[in-house]
């Protein structure tokens, strides 16, 4: 690699880049993610030590050449990376990351640019990062992400059996530096009929051919018997699947098709071309090495882009693009429909609007039928569904929901949606279910994440709610822990079983453990009289735990016995030994001592890592504090560990209060 871009990947922080783009000027993220990769976007003529920007192979590219030429600096060629956000930039999305190339274009064959030196010498060997980009790999195809992910992954797609033909904007970059034209792209289409006789040919047109923003190469025009155009939004993935033959002249879906499996025809030159993985219509002679997909990936995917956290505001590695990406993308495909929500209090609204009206303003009523008439996806609260709700969503807090309880109206930072049931009610199969069988198989990947992120919740003694409060004195010996609930909650009427009060509960732990310390903790919402659930536990507990931190309480004791209660579930994080007298969601999957019947349908044997993936990764929906964006489980987890989250306001307290005033006329706030 050139000794320019050696200095650059060091981060020289005296750098300084001259443009002539007014999009470097106005592009916040572009600025920022240049910044920090210790470059500062400059105005006037460049120095002998400073270098110039072009973004790409751009119409004003040719300006700052230019100066590069006159004044014998290096030239920086800014592109998008190759995943780049949910919508084209024209959208105005932000790209999550950027390809910074002192050599060339990566699209462009004529000169070899940074990636291309690296697939040709890199060692590309390390095992470690051939793991990576494996599971990297899996999880694009599993969430269904591409360069721009804002399609539906269930919109359909024709039966399999195609040949996919790719069709490109007409004299897109990478087009021109393939030298490809309309000649090129219908001796493509000839081939493609050729090689395959019989065979029906399925031309994609891209995305912005589709919106009307540039024409493609293809049209209606090109149609047959054999030959169709597809111009939906379909998930890139889905598609390959189906295709029995890939043609293309330099689009990066030939590149996912590699990744999916396929040996791509090309009729260009693009950067993924003349690796041993593609058949080569115009070969370049150069590119001799033989690479794996993983190896390809690795380059192009994990070593040469540059990716930016938007919630820490830092460069980062690709899986936590992806983090990002998945949020992003889990949102907008659960809300571009809009919701029609029912049974939702006035307080919750407002949070709700932020969760799930980004992309359509939420409509609220009581009505039920109404909500169906609006032809959105329904949602209501989960505790509130009844007959007039089926197939409706059902809605929660998540298990890493806030500092304070919902009870006292501090809004969520987390939610989830279940279109099966809710977790909570093992009477009829959830969403959540499914998740954790799904999970009973890890990639490494998965289980790395899932391994940080136990560490990040217990070294931080993170729980629930986060309330804090001081500990009890506890006399020494072999301490369980029996948390108290809400006996009137959801999940105790649908998911207690061996025990049904929290008197039953503490009775049965002081039985099956007579000579221990029992350490009875009643519910917070107990506690501070909004909910039922107060007992005397005078004779069966030795310790009340009044007040206390929950999470510093389970990093004193040694077991724990509950009913349904969510701490079981924290306490299985912290490695605890865990009796269970219910059917809460993370029972009978073989990681607690279950003393009452489980669902027979909980038959996969996940590991701890599978289950916390299911529950705290996939299940739930964030939302940053500070942004407003949905956001992985990691960067709410850091936000409750800092404790920069949101209280309840002023509107929020007195709402409280006639709440509590007119708790007989409840139904008037629902």
């Amino acid at each position: 690699m050139p000794h320019q871009a050696q200095g650059a990947r060091a981060g020289d922080a005296g750098s300084r880049l001259f443009v002539f783009n007014g999009g470097f000027l106005t592009q916040r993220r572009v600025r920022r993610i240049l910044a920090l990769a210790g470059h500062r976007v400059s105005l006037g003529l460049p120095g002998p030590e400073d270098a110039v920007a072009v973004w790409g192979d751009s119409p004003t590219a040719h300006r700052g050449l230019s100066v590069a030429a006159k004044r014998h600096v290096p030239v920086l060629r800014v592109e998008d990376a190759f995943l780049r956000s949910l919508f084209p930039g024209r959208a105005g999305e932000p790209p999550l990351g950027l390809t910074l190339d002192w050599s060339g274009l990566h699209f462009d064959p004529t000169t070899p640019s940074d990636l291309e030196q690296m697939l040709a010498t890199a060692p590309l060997d390390d095992s470690a990062l051939m793991t990576r980009a494996r599971d990297a790999i899996a999880r694009m195809i599993e969430s269904h992400l591409s360069k721009y992910s804002g399609f539906d992954p269930a919109a359909p797609v024709p039966r399999p059996g195609y040949v996919l033909v790719i069709d490109q904007t007409r004299d897109d970059a990478s087009v021109r530096a393939s030298r490809a034209d309309d000649a090129r792209f219908r001796e493509m289409l000839v081939f493609a009929q050729e090689e395959h006789p019989g065979a029906r040919v399925l031309i994609k047109t891209h995305p912005e051919t589709a919106a009307g923003h540039r024409p493609g190469y293809y049209s209606a025009d090109d149609t047959s018997a054999r030959v169709s155009l597809l111009t939906d939004p379909v998930s890139p993935w889905t598609l390959l699947e189906g295709a029995v033959g890939v043609y293309t002249v330099s689009s990066q879906l030939g590149f996912e098709a590699i990744l999916a499996g396929h040996r791509p025809r090309v009729f260009g030159q693009p950067f993924y071309a003349g690796w041993g993985l593609t058949e080569d219509d115009a070969p370049v002679p150069r590119r001799e090495r033989k690479l794996t997909r993983a190896q390809l990936f690795a380059a192009a995917m994990i070593l040469y882009p540059r990716w930016y956290d938007p919630f820490r505001d830092r460069l980062c590695e690709l899986e936590c693009t992806l983090d990002t990406l998945e949020s992003r993308t889990h949102a907008w495909r659960q809300d571009r429909n809009g919701w029609a929500a029912s049974s939702m209090r006035l307080w919750k609204r407002k949070p709700l609007q932020g969760f799930f009206g980004r992309e359509r303003r939420m409509l609220f009523t009581e009505d039920a039928e109404k909500a169906r008439a609006s032809k959105r996806p329904c949602m209501v609260w989960a505790s509130k569904a009844g007959p007039r709700h089926a197939g409706w969503t059902r809605i929660e807090d998540g298990f890493l929901r806030s500092r304070g309880l919902g009870a006292e109206l501090v809004p969520p930072l987390s939610l989830v949606t279940d279109d099966l049931g809710i977790y909570y009610d093992p009477t009829t199969p959830s969403r959540l279910e499914q998740l954790i069988e799904k999970r009973a198989e890890l990639t490494q990947g998965q289980r790395r994440r899932a391994e940080r992120l136990i560490q990040l919740v217990t070294r931080k003694g993170l729980s629930k709610y986060n309330l804090g409060g001081d500990l009890p004195p506890l006399p020494a010996g072999h301490k369980v822990l029996v948390p108290g609930q809400v006996e009137d909650d959801a999940s105790v009427l649908t998911g207690a079983c061996g025990a049904r009060t929290n008197l039953d509960l503490l009775k049965a732990a002081r039985q099956g453990r007579p000579d221990a310390i029992i350490v009875y903790k009643p519910h917070p919402d107990v506690e501070a009289g909004l909910r039922a659930g107060a007992i005397d536990a005078t004779g069966l507990a030795d310790v009340l735990a009044t007040g206390a931190d929950p999470a510093a309480l389970l990093d004193t004791v040694h077991e724990v016995w509950t009913m349904t209660s969510l701490i079981g579930f924290e306490a299985l994080l912290r490695g605890l030994p865990v009796t269970v007298l219910g059917a809460p969601f993370y029972a009978g999957w073989g990681l607690t001592r279950d003393l009452a019947p489980q669902p027979e349908r909980r038959r996969a044997r996940p590991s701890l890592e599978g289950l916390v993936h299911a529950a705290l990764i996939d299940y739930p929906r964030y939302r940053d504090p500070v942004t407003g964006l949905p956001c992985p489980a990691e960067v709410v987890a850091e936000h409750l560990a800092s404790g920069h989250v949101a209280h309840p306001g002023l509107a929020n307290r007195a709402l409280s209060r006639l709440q509590g005033m007119f708790a007989t006329y409840a139904h008037i706030w629902r």
